[in-house]
């Protein structure tokens, strides 16, 4: 692990100068004075710039109606913006006793101590499954460790990286804002076999999906006839893909999954049929 903070730390010292110009060498109150590169339990601060906050938190389209929690909060600016730019409930938790303190003031005196709040915690034992976004400044094997507790949070949960991957679960979008950042929305749990109602003439049909995080593919099978489904897509609970009818006319399927159902729509032409499903 010490291998690892020095590793972070050559990373961000090699970062433009440009990049770190608005955090001084020493940035504290007369409480407590952090300083850049010092070590904490499984990383070292190297707080991320606030343009990349900016970006990271508009392609998470955080909005008043969000929970954010911000895991690694640091001095608290991401958890700050996210209140005070967006309107966010948020919620820091930082392992640091004397930083998650000084993080909390840091709320107070930007007038958003009423929707901040800071944790003295362990990411790995505080409970965040109910945040709707995620935001983290992680090394790569702290993520590797959270995911499959992130993707097992709810579906179309948001979660924001700056810098570090969740190695093979692939980033719906990547940031760029003078500093790399990753965006993934938590997928539901297609995979297996639905039984379908509502699709094609005799409004039944037999779907069998496969699924690696949020890619899918599959089959579906109407009477007795199956073919691959079309550009599948699946973003949270929300899936949707095309077929071909028995006369060769192209569907459009949405539905939210619910779990082992789903509900939705079948188009065709202009006509809408309701779909439901439940996985055999």
């Amino acid at each position: 692990m010490k291998f690892l903070k020095s590793w972070l730390l050559l990373i961000g010292l090699s970062l433009s100068i440009s990049s770190f110009a608005q955090f001084p060498a020493d940035v504290g109150d007369d409480k407590y004075q952090p300083r850049l590169g010092q070590e904490g339990k499984d990383v070292i601060w190297m707080p991320t710039s606030n343009e990349l906050i900016a970006q990271m938190l508009k392609t998470a389209k955080v909005s008043p109606n969000d929970l954010v929690y911000d895991l690694g909060a640091g001095d608290g600016r991401i958890a700050i913006a996210a209140a005070k730019d967006f309107g966010a409930r948020t919620v820091g938790i930082e392992f640091n006793p004397d930083m998650a303190a000084f993080a909390q003031r840091n709320a107070n005196r930007a007038g958003v101590g009423d929707r901040v709040r800071i944790i003295n915690g362990d990411i790995f034992k505080e409970d965040f499954s109910k945040a709707t976004v995620v935001t983290m400044y992680l090394l790569p094997d702290l993520n590797l460790r959270l995911r499959p507790i992130i993707l097992a949070m709810k579906p179309g949960t948001r979660v924001v990286s700056h810098a570090f991957t969740m190695g093979d679960w692939e980033a719906d979008k990547e940031i760029d804002a003078g500093q790399r950042g990753y965006y993934w929305v938590v997928p539901a749990n297609v995979a297996g076999e639905w039984q379908l109602d509502g699709v094609d003439v005799n409004g039944k049909g037999t779907l069998s999906l496969s699924q690696r995080y949020q890619r899918v593919g599959g089959n579906l099978t109407i009477s007795g006839k199956s073919q691959p489904i079309l550009n599948p897509t699946l973003e949270g609970d929300k899936l949707s893909f095309g077929y071909l009818d028995r006369k060769n006319n192209l569907h459009s399927v949405k539905v939210t999954v619910n779990g082992s159902q789903l509900k939705g729509e079948d188009k065709g032409g202009t006509t809408f049929t309701e779909v439901t499903g439940k996985r055999r």
